[in-house]
């Protein structure tokens, strides 16, 4: 049933005044007034290692993986989770080797970076970039994909939830990244605790389907019977191979998804931005701990109701429908409408705030980028702390309204939102971390060499993207390097590998052309790095050490 009961109120209603009387408490006993704009967009040295952690995962998890990769749980299963058990093993790269060099260079933006490193050209160019990309791309997907999902479980209006939702989302923001890290501890509580309940239902539903009980019944009866939804690493023969193909998920373009995604994002990297190093590494491992648990609250609810949808359990048939076809995103909302009341509005709250988080912290982002690094430097240079935090709030605004004007035009839902976001994102990735790379540890990387993965990668993954339709790429098949897609019927080059082959072009592009203009004496600026800031301290070593181990057992089994 497509509608919430009272209690589901009452317990959203709770979590609503919880989270909006928290947020303001944090802003008013910071005396917002004499705010400055370090402190208001990055929280600058009074975010603790769990609040940054916790606010990494809140601002990570919304909508894409809720709807977008229990969906792709129905329809692929559990090797969808590589992209939640790899982001585990990232962030402890990116904690080791990215933020001491951003700490170390007092680096808050990373158009700042790539002006510190390259030149005011690049930055600003990237800077607008971002600032399109998190807008049209990211913001509206967040925003759309929350308020069908939002919509789907409680029956309100879709246009409604999406101004609801962002109007959630405001009220979090405008207190600043303090405001937005404290209050994510407890939008990941709600998360964990109402992912948690769903998946409880739906291994339990699996299980009383055979006659059980028990929610290890049910995940035994789950891969017993699609045994196929877990194997990690997918065949060549496999339908889902171009969405995650085989070994190169852990050898190839994954990598880059996840590399450029937790080291070179200002969405991401904004919450350590503002700590010491100790505080930001032990933030991030508490979120490379959190990710290994994701894959149990978004994935498994989706392989369940895909048992329950192939069993004909229910009403599963007709209601993962969406106009008479099949739509595998309606898996987590049909999940969550079996809920009995009180724990739907649990599980409602806990989506909810996944998606308010997300919205908050890419609204943050893009009030930063746009006042630290575009106003500040183009249109105000004079501009004073008291101006800039309150250009930093009308951004927010603005960029929030623009969402909602943009997201239904974009045929999000068509797509389908975690290829859209990945889609897109990915045309240029490739470049973008070939250019932070080398950017960091190699010192005659330049700025015309920046430049030309910037474009140039750009350009590579659009002549990837549209060579299966100027030629025949059947060649590569045998070597696992193409598959023929089903919609399309075209022979295509999976959409990851497409972003390694991407990434060594831009690679080896700007070695060549840094290589070439050093010798004609084309001088670089240099950032301040000490190898011994690279050594972790026992803690986050033991740590790491816990993570890998229990990634390793994970890939071990199911293999």
């Amino acid at each position: 049933m497509n509608t919430l009961d009272t209690k589901d109120y009452i317990v959203f209603l709770i979590y609503f005044v919880i989270v909006a009387g928290y947020g303001l408490w944090i802003y008013y006993r910071k005396k917002a007034a004499t705010m400055g704009s370090k402190d208001y967009f990055l929280a600058e040295g009074s975010l603790t290692w769990w609040a940054i952690g916790a606010s990494l995962i809140a601002s990570n998890i919304s909508a894409e993986q809720f709807v977008g990769m229990s969906g792709s749980g129905f329809q692929i299963g559990l090797a969808i989770s590589a992209y939640e058990w790899m982001a585990a093993l990232t962030l402890i790269i990116v904690a080791v080797f990215f933020i001491p060099v951003y700490l170390k260079n007092k680096i808050f933006t990373m158009p700042q970076f790539l002006h510190q490193r390259y030149n005011g050209t690049v930055a600003m160019v990237m800077a607008i970039f971002w600032l399109l990309l998190y807008v049209v791309v990211n913001l509206t997907s967040i925003l759309y994909l929350g308020a069908i999902a939002v919509s789907a479980i409680s029956g309100i209006s879709l246009t409604f939830c999406m101004y609801f939702l962002a109007f959630f989302a405001i009220i979090i923001t405008l207190g600043g990244m303090k405001v937005i890290g404290y209050t994510d501890v407890i939008q990941v509580f709600f998360l964990i605790l109402g992912g948690l309940a769903t998946t409880y239902l739906a291994l339990n539903l699996v299980a009383e389907h055979y006659g059980d009980s028990g929610v290890i019944s049910g995940f035994s009866h789950m891969m017993e019977r699609a045994p196929e939804h877990f194997q990690m690493i997918l065949k060549k023969d496999n339908g889902n191979f171009l969405d995650l193909p085989g070994l190169t998920v852990l050898l190839g373009g994954l990598w880059i998804v996840n590399l450029n995604y937790w080291g070179c994002n200002q969405y991401i990297v904004q919450r350590a931005l503002g700590a010491d190093l100790k505080t930001a590494r032990n933030g991030i491992l508490f979120a490379a701990f959190l990710k290994l648990l994701m894959p149990v609250i978004v994935v498994l609810p989706g392989i369940a109701a895909y048992i329950l949808y192939k069993e004909g359990s229910g009403n599963f048939g007709h209601d993962m429908l969406m106009n008479g076809e099949l739509n595998q995103d309606r898996a987590y909302p049909v999940m969550l409408n079996l809920l009995p009341a009180g724990l739907k509005g649990l599980s409602f709250a806990a989506l909810t705030a996944a998606v308010v988080a997300s919205l908050a912290g890419k609204a943050n982002s893009i009030a930063t980028i746009f006042t630290l690094d575009i106003y500040k430097k183009v249109f105000n240079i004079e501009a004073s702390e008291k101006n800039l935090v309150n250009v930093g709030k009308l951004t927010v605004v603005v960029s929030m309204i623009l969402g909602v004007i943009i997201a239904p035009h974009l045929g999000i839902d068509k797509k389908g939102g975690f290829q859209y976001i990945q889609e897109y994102t990915g045309f240029v990735s490739p470049g973008i971390f070939a250019m932070f790379i080398l950017g960091f540890f190699w010192k005659k990387a330049t700025s015309n060499a920046a430049l030309f993965a910037t474009v140039g990668g750009f350009l590579f993954s659009l002549v990837f993207k549209f060579l299966p339709e100027w030629t025949d790429l059947s060649f590569l098949i045998p070597y696992g390097f193409a598959a023929k897609s089903a919609i399309s019927g075209l022979v295509e080059i999976p959409f990851l590998d497409r972003m390694g082959f991407v990434f060594v072009i831009c690679f080896v592009g700007m070695f060549l052309i840094s290589t070439y203009e050093s010798r004609n004496g084309v001088k670089t600026v240099n950032l301040e790095i000490d190898t011994s800031m690279f050594k972790p301290h026992p803690g986050f070593i033991a740590g790491s050490v816990l993570v890998i181990g229990i990634l390793v057992a994970l890939y071990t089994v199911f293999w």
